[in-house]
């Protein structure tokens, strides 16, 4: 494995050039980052991430996942994290490669993986990394130096990753991404509501009731899933959506406040500072000055 993760760091270090770096393979995306951060809040999508070099700590909802070159992080549902870099210097700059899903590819595998799960399971981990997988990323890597063979060989190496992943720990809940009737997809249906109503008033008798469940049972997956509440979920992005009104635009805070949402501008004041640690008008000045503070994993 020390020879995957020598080869993994020296193409990062020739091709990560900033907090998130966009690469011509799809859905793959490099990170670095020469010091350790504050908290970063941010909106994960369906991925999986690698640390090559350093360490990283993401907070989701009230869990704590630490991760490493030794491991790495899967979500298989959008969940709002708070993340923060907690080992990085010059000489040694934390690392990392991502790889957003894509349904339809991991829907080919599932005829090869045995097994099924159902359960209400948390929809995000850390696993311990394989030798096979660091192998088969090495090989992605490797086409950041020879783009024109992207098209024909990333698709395979991206299904050999998948491939690898299923095999371990998260398989079942990966699997789940593929299934349209299984518990995780009719949560990630709620999920997708709650993103594109955020501002609404959130009847959550009428999300069970869409996802065929009970009231209780719709509690029980949704918190299995996203270690939220939806209720803490649709506030969480509400007030992550308020942040990013505030860094770019020079808007009132009782205005923003009503555009997200909320009712009560002194309410949201108070849970802005508790999500955030200043109050919504110091934290735009703080914002605007260091416009780097939310995370994409």
């Amino acid at each position: 494995m020390a020879d995957y993760l020598t080869q993994l760091r020296a193409d990062l270090l020739r091709h990560a050039h900033g907090r998130r770096t966009e690469t011509p393979i799809p859905r793959v995306a490099l990170s670095r980052g020469h010091a350790t951060t504050g908290p970063l809040s941010g909106l994960y999508e369906p991925m999986l991430c690698q640390v090559v070099q350093g360490a990283k700590s993401v907070l989701i909802g009230d869990r704590v996942l630490n991760y490493d070159p030794g491991n790495c992080f899967v979500t298989a549902v959008e969940v709002p994290a708070t993340g923060r870099i907690v080992e990085a210097s010059e000489d040694s700059p934390y690392l990392a490669i991502s790889l957003v899903f894509d349904p339809d590819v991991i829907a080919e595998l599932l005829p090869h993986l045995p097994g099924t799960v159902d359960e209400p399971v948390a929809s995000f981990a850390v696993a311990p990394v394989s030798a096979d997988l660091l192998e088969a990323w090495t090989r992605m890597t490797r086409l950041l130096d020879r783009v024109e063979d992207i098209p024909v060989l990333a698709p395979m190496i991206e299904r050999e990753i998948l491939y690898r992943l299923m095999q371990g720990p998260q398989a079942g809940v990966l699997r789940q991404i593929a299934r349209i009737g299984s518990r995780l997809a009719q949560i990630r249906q709620a999920v997708a509501q709650i993103r594109e109503q955020y501002d609404r008033v959130l009847r959550i008798e009428d999300m069970a009731e869409t996802a065929g469940m009970s009231l209780s049972t719709f509690h029980r997956h949704f918190k299995a899933v996203t270690a939220m509440t939806p209720l803490q979920y649709q506030k969480t992005v509400r007030l992550q959506h308020a942040r990013r009104i505030l860094m770019v635009e020079d808007r009132a805070v009782t205005q923003v406040a009503y555009e997200v949402g909320y009712e009560s501008p002194s309410q949201f004041s108070r849970e802005y500072a508790r999500q955030f640690g200043a109050p919504p008008a110091h934290d735009a000045v703080r914002l605007r000055a260091a416009p780097a503070l939310f995370d994409e994993a």
